[in-house]
Order: structure tokens, then sequence, then C-alpha cells
């Protein structure tokens, strides 16, 4: 029996290649009828047998292109209208222009990669080559629709050969916007500095071999860059990726332009070439991500389950924490005295090329391999295209300039960069009953801008109906200081943006604001409502005031810890209560002191602080922060802890500054006090010796978590030491001034904790021994936390974020110790726990107060 059913896909279906699929699957279906792009998803009119209907709609649900994302699929019984075909209707472009779900870039597709390396495909080893399934999206859109004139693909008229494909339904690069070839497309450009051997000359269809004249060669950056050299043929991009592979090889350093800005190359294998790149770039002990070319390749070199190998090969190609292999050796600086590496796959064709050509080199010839001993697969350094703290470089000109004394050679092209996209970086944790998750350190290039859905306010549901319900005015959240995102809300849809970085400088600030607009300017939105973060000294929140009172805003002032908190609760829809726990660095307080170890019990619009870290004093505020012996200082004042001889060699080290950081202590001079449980375990570092003098942010916890090592638990000693190490709860102490928010019910004490890690120390203990005693005392302390709340005030749902919460072992064994005692558990999935997720939780908070929840009249 003929049925007619009128189906409408929701989600990211547009420019994924899903109306040719939609066309395929028709034609596999014997369907009848026409698809279509709206506003708000794909349309389709199918017709046909009803067994062969039902496979169909299971098919487009189940089996959608790589690239989309389906969301929803309704279906609507409808007349038959005898249709004797199946055809692809072309939408109004007014009402495609509305819609607002845009993929990420997508990286090379298995059918891609087999076209690029078949010498009889005439796109063989081209550099852009892409289809619908693959190839960049948000990072060369101009303007929606997503039509090539609307993109950075506009000054690149298609040949004959490549609008056929385009116009084709059955191609697979059936309206692939960025569709080219080497007749029409884009090419890579080649400069390097004067001076260095084997230069591409004026006739580079000349390949050039691997010269030890090149391997033994002068440092050249100060000298100009030469002429430009473009790979307009396949032998001439051939000769350019040859000279770029030569260099490489030699231990020199190349820019070369990525989707969203470019990347500073090495070789990773090549211990010199690692420290000159840190030397040039002044990225001094932060480990570097790097590329392998296969999944086989990194599986030599470091463990890889079933769900990172996933995570990986997946279309987003993110960098991927791995734990190394204890049989495995790294070149000194790479990833020193870490557990794991961050490793990604190849994601687009020119990075593909680059590492099959440097592994044919250097896997082949024994000559080229002398220095490097280390790893025995090819490794490529891929860290961002930047100097320290500032934005990643997407043009070529401001490469050349910004990028100068940095690089030896640049391997660009002509096609423009529309959007600043860093790598994303996640690792997969066991989130307990969960199974293996996918934590975010940072999001940017494959995942953003996919938005987050907003549930609809706790009172709002219980008040008025869905469909009654008049969905607050789009908001701009501006975000954090460090690890900044922004975020813009449009209907019940939120806007995550990608990593910015740390608003510290006039260029990151500049960036932030051409993100921002750019983002209004795309989704059409117009914020009417603005939220940043409560410390009166950031520079967003310094923006959002005065944007605020110039254009007569209302303005949501959020507390860092509590966006922290709903971050989490807005990804889970969960309306609250929950017992939310924030350990982090940094977050301004409600009483004017530096927050970071909080217990909030809290729902999407305000909380109670219940509990929290008792004060200790930051000596010198900042400097704490970036020497962690004051630090320490400040902890062993704090717990009179200043006489015990476990402390004597910490205090030794600080030397006079020791008698600085007590007169300023006891003068109360630059000595804010701080409850972070961040600064808490910079502060047990510096005591264990382990860092002592950070090179980056973080540096002392990540490595008193590395620290650990495989450190075993002993049963007897076990518990003893559990006991000595458990942190104190305290009844607090509230004044006649005290609220709510800025007085908590009881106080978490690290004396203890650190009386019993000096007599550790004292003792003879391992370092190893004594680190994992201290993180299961913060474990314990996330327990106990919630099983107060829940014998006080019921509360069964555990809500955890923050910077710590990046602290796999914390992370994994709070998850676990919590279910174990009846607890559910939520962390942040699609956002990091870190400040990444502080505009999201901004924007949740907004949303949710807004007072034009509830319609008048059912308008």
């Amino acid at each position: 029996m003929i049925e007619a059913l009128d189906i409408q896909v929701k989600g990211i279906v547009q420019g994924v290649g899903f109306r040719p699929f939609v066309y395929r699957l028709a034609k596999k279906y014997l369907i009848n009828g026409w698809v279509l792009n709206a506003t708000d998803g794909v349309f389709i009119h199918a017709e046909g047998e009803a067994k062969l209907l039902d496979e169909f709609v299971i098919e487009l649900s189940e089996n959608p292109p790589a690239a989309s994302r389906v969301e929803e699929v309704t279906l609507k019984e409808v007349p038959l209208e005898d249709f004797d075909s199946f055809e692809i209707r072309f939408s109004d472009a007014g009402a495609v222009e509305k819609t607002t779900l845009v993929s990420p870039d997508l990286a090379t597709c298995d059918d891609c990669a087999r076209e690029l390396f078949n010498p009889n495909d005439r796109r063989y080893r081209y550099p852009f080559i892409n289809c619908t399934n693959c190839g960049p999206r948000f990072t060369i859109i101009e303007k929606l629709p997503y039509d090539r004139k609307s993109t950075s693909m506009k000054d690149f008229p298609m040949c004959e050969r490549c609008a056929r494909e385009y116009g084709d339904p059955l191609d697979r690069r059936f309206h692939a916007q960025p569709d080219a070839c080497f007749e029409c497309g884009p090419h890579v450009s080649w400069r390097e500095h004067e001076g260095l051997p084997g230069a591409l000359g004026a006739n580079p269809e000349t390949q050039t071999d691997v010269s030890r004249e090149t391997l033994r060669a002068a440092d050249a950056i100060a000298a100009p860059l030469g002429q430009m050299t473009w790979g307009s043929t396949r032998a001439e991009s051939d000769a350019i990726l040859a000279r770029a592979v030569e260099l490489l090889c030699a231990g020199k350093i190349l820019a070369v332009k990525g989707l969203g800005g470019f990347h500073l190359v090495c070789d990773a294998n090549n211990a010199d070439a690692v420290a000159l790149l840190r030397a040039r770039k002044r990225r001094e002990g932060k480990a570097f991500a790097v590329m392998a070319a296969t999944t086989d390749d990194v599986r030599r070199v470091c463990e890889v389950s079933d769900a990172e190998a996933a995570a990986l090969e997946g279309s987003q190609r993110p960098i991927v924490l791995l734990k190394k292999r204890p049989d495995a050796a790294f070149a000194p600086g790479l990833a020193d005295r870490l557990p794991e590496l961050g490793v990604m796959l190849p994601y687009t064709p020119l990075q593909h090329l680059l590492l099959h050509d440097f592994a044919g080199v250097t896997m082949g010839r024994a000559g080229v391999t002398m220095g490097r001993g280390y790893c025995h697969i090819p490794l490529l350094v891929m860290t961002s295209g930047n100097i320290h703290d500032e934005p990643i470089v997407i043009d070529d000109e401001d490469a050349y300039e910004k990028l100068f004394s940095v690089a030896d050679a640049f391997l660009g092209h002509d096609r423009a960069i529309c959007a600043r996209y860093d790598d994303s970086v996640v690792r997969v944790i066991n989130a307990g009953s969960a199974g293996e998750a996918l934590q975010f350190l940072r999001r940017a290039r494959g995942f953003a801008p996919l938005p987050i859905p907003l549930s609809l306010p706790a009172p709002a549901a219980e008040e008025v109906s869905r469909e009654t319900f008049v969905r607050p005015r789009a908001i701009l959240a501006v975000g954090p200081e460090q690890k900044n995102t922004f975020t813009l809300t449009r209907d019940a849809e939120a806007f995550v943006s990608q990593h910015i970085g740390d608003m510290e400088n006039a260029e990151t600030y500049d960036a932030w604001l051409q993100a921002k607009d750019r983002y209004e300017a795309l989704f059409e939105i117009e914020p009417g409502r603005l939220a940043c973060d409560l410390h009166p000294e950031y520079l967003t929140s310094k923006w959002a005031h005065d944007q605020s009172r110039v254009h007569g805003l209302p303005l949501s002032e959020v507390q860092h810890h509590h966006a922290h908190i709903v971050s989490v609760m807005g990804e889970h829809g969960l309306p609250g209560p929950v017992c939310g726990i924030a350990f982090d660095g940094t977050g301004y307080g409600v009483d004017g002191a530096i927050w970071g170890g909080e217990v909030l019990l809290s729902n999407q619009r305000a909380f109670e602080r219940f509990a929290n870290f008792a004060y200790v004093p930051l000596p010198g505020g900042a400097a704490a922060v970036k020497h962690p012996l004051r630090m320490a200082y400040g902890a062993l004042w704090a717990f009179d802890l200043l006489e015990h001889p476990g402390a004597a060699d910490a205090l030794a080290a600080l030397g006079e500054q020791a008698d600085v950081c007590e007169q300023m202590i006891d003068r109360g001079l630059n000595t804010p006090m701080t409850s972070s449980v961040g600064r808490l375990f910079d502060a047990a570092s510096a005591l264990l010796g382990v860092c002592t003098n950070p090179l980056y942010e973080g540096e002392p916890a990540i490595l008193l978590e590395a620290a650990m090592g495989e450190a075993a638990a002993g049963d007897e000693a076990d518990a003893e030491a559990a006991d000595r190490y458990a942190i104190a709860v305290v009844k607090n102490t509230a004044t006649a001034e005290s609220t709510a928010q800025d007085t908590s019910v009881v106080l978490f004490d690290a004396a203890p904790t650190f009386q019993a890690l000096l007599d550790d120390k004292v003792a003879g203990v391992p370092v190893p021994v004594i680190a994992r005693r201290f993180h299961d005392a913060f474990v314990q302390a996330v327990v106990t936390a919630a099983e107060l709340a829940r014998s006080v005030y019921g509360i069964e749902t555990v809500a955890l974020s923050g910077g710590v919460f990046m602290n796999r072992y914390l992370v994994e064994h709070a998850l676990a110790a919590l279910e174990r005692v009846g607890f559910t558990v939520a962390v942040n999935r699609d956002l990091p726990p870190n400040d990444g997720c502080i505009s999201f939780g901004q924007a949740v908070v907004a949303w949710a107060s807004n007072e034009e929840g509830a319609a008048e009249g059912g308008a």
C-alpha cells in the first residue's frame, strides 16, 4: 500500500550533504517526493510502500552523513500527491539565511584521503581536496546561507569538471562549497629566510633533496624572507612539500597554515629542534602536542583504548591526551615529567601530505634519522602559531611579521581563514557507572559552535506550559579572564564560542571582540541582556558594565563558582537544587576574598555557600600564584606549621623572601585571603619539592598529580594514613552581617592534611605515596561535603566543576566514591571543567533569572 509522510529533520543538516543523502536513500527505497532546506531543518515529502517508507525513515535517522547531527525527526501522515520521481528542491534564500546550525570544520574523510594518494585520481596530492563529508566549514564562512559565494572560496570560480560534480545529486561533491582542484582552487605558497642552502629557485619543479649542507646550515632566522613560491601545479606543490620536509629533517621550524590558523611545526624526535622551538616561541616547560600519521603509529608509543581511538579518528580530530607507554622514549623537552602526551591525527589534506612525505624520508633513509634516537615513528610537533599568550595567527602576511623570528619557513596558502580556531583538547576518563566519557580541556575546532540546548527554568515549567512560555531576550555572557569563551543565546540554544584565551593583552581582547561580532552577525543575534563575572577588574566585566550603561541593557553579575556549577546543571538540564562542588585556582568571592574551594547549594538562579575551605593568606597576591613557595609559606603560617622540621627546606629555599612573606601577612599588605583548593595543591607541590619554580600556569598541581606515578595503596598503612590526612570539618562562625552567600555553614580545614604530609616527608615516605595520600584526602573531602549536604537538606545530586577537576585522579576517584555512597553525579560534558565553561554558566543564570519568562495572555 502506498502511503505519504511529511518528515522534518532538525539538527546540523545543512551544508553537510544531507539533501543528496536523502535523494540517494529515496532512490534506494523507491520513494517519490522531494527534499528541501528550511529555516528549522530539512523537510521531506516521501511517498512509497509502507514497509519501504519505514526502512527509509530508520536509515534517515540512524545512518545520516558523518558531518551531520540529527537531533529530532518528526513524522506526519499526509494525503498522497502522486509524485512519480524524487527531486531536490532549492529553498527560498531568505528562509535559509535564518539557519543557525552550521557544521564545524571536518577532518579529511577516508574517501578523499584515498583519492589524495591515488596517482590515477585528478586530485592526486591536491592539498585542498574535500567533499560534502569533510573539509572547512565554519572557518571559511563569511555570512549565511552557507553557499560558496558567502565563503572565502568565492574567489575561486569552479572549473567545468568541479562544477559538474557540484551540480550532480549523485556525486559525493554535490554542493560541497569548498570543492576545488589544481585547475581552479587554492594553492600552497612558500617563503623561507634567505641564506638556507638548497632554497627553491626560479624553477620550483625541480625537487630538492635532503642535503648535508642543509643539515649543517647555520641559523638564518635574522635574514630577510625570500621570494614567494606558489604550488600552482602538482609538480610545483610537490616541490614545496619536498623542501618543507627537507627543512624539518634538518631541525628547522615551519609555520604551516591550517584550518583555523597557523601551526608551528618541527620534528618531535629532534631534541634540538624542540628546544629551539621553545626558545623562539617563548614557551617554557608546557608540553607540546604532536601529530602522528595513523592510530597504529600512536599505539607504538601510547596506550590507546577503543574510546580514545574513536576520539583520535573522529571527524573533529582533537588533540587527545594519552598515557605514554612505559617502553616508549620521547625527545627531551617534548612532554617531560608527564604521564600523558597530547596526540592528534592529520585532519587537512596538507597535513596528510606533510606527514606522509616526512615519514617516507625519515623512515626510509638512515642518514636522515641520525640524531633522532627517540621514538621510532614519525612525529611532528604541532603547536599553535603564536607568540606566548597572543592569539593564533590566521593571515599569511600577519604570519610573516609576527612569526618572523620563530619560523625558518612559511607553508601558507591563498584560501582566507575567516575565523580563528585553535585545536580542541580532550581526554577520555572513567566516569563511573557512565563508563568512559570524553572530558574537554579546550573546546574549539571541530566542536564549536555546536549549540548547547537550554532547559526551561523550573518555576516557569511549574507555572506555564511550554507553548505559552516566552523565551528571554538574547543573552551575551562575556565570560571570565582566563581561558575565555563567550556565550550567545537564541531561543533555547546557547552558542558557546571557541576557546579565545587569557584576556591579558590587547591582541586577545581584540580577538574576543572580533569573534563576538562575527557570532552576532552570522547568527543574527542582537543581545538584549548581558551577563558577566562578579570580578570588577576583569576586562570582559568592564566591557559589559560599559555596554549596559551606554545601551541600557540589563546586566547579570554572576559569581564565578556559581557559574561553574550552573554550567554543569545547564548541560544536563538539572533545575536543582544540587550540591555543587567547585574547586579551582581563583574566583572573586561575594565577600571580596579569593574563592576556589566551594560547596554551593545551587539552582540555576541562586546559591547558598554551604561549605568552603578555610582561608589561607596569599602573600604577594598574584606573586604567590607564580611562586608556589610563597603559597607554601601562607599555608604553613595558617596551619601553624612554620616550625615543623618538614618545612625547613622550603623555608630555606625561600630565603629572605620568607621574612618578606611574614611581614606582608602580619601587616596585611597585598595579602588577600583565599579558600582555593588549587592553591593548596600548589603549596603541597612546593613543600614536597615537586615544583618550586613553575614555567606555566598550573604546573605545580599538574606535576604533583604526575608524581603519584603508579604508587600503590597498602591496606593497614593506607587506613592509618587516611585518618591522619583527613581534612577536618568545623562549624563556621557567622556575624550579624553574614549572608547565606558569603558565609558558609561549615569550614574544611586542611591543617591535618599538611601536618601529615610534613610528618611523612620527615619519616622518609616516598613522594609518590605522599602525593597519592594528599589526593585521597581531597577525594574524601568531596564525599564528606556531599554527605553533609544530604544529611541536612536531602540533596542527592552532586555537580563537580572547576579547573582542579581536570586532575584525572581526582575526578575519577571522586566520581567512583560518590556513586558508592548513592549520589547521582554530574560533571561538564560538552564543555571543559576549567574556566572555558564559565560563560555558559553565566548565560544559564541570566536566562533562568529572566523576568520575562512567562507570557502575558499567551502571546
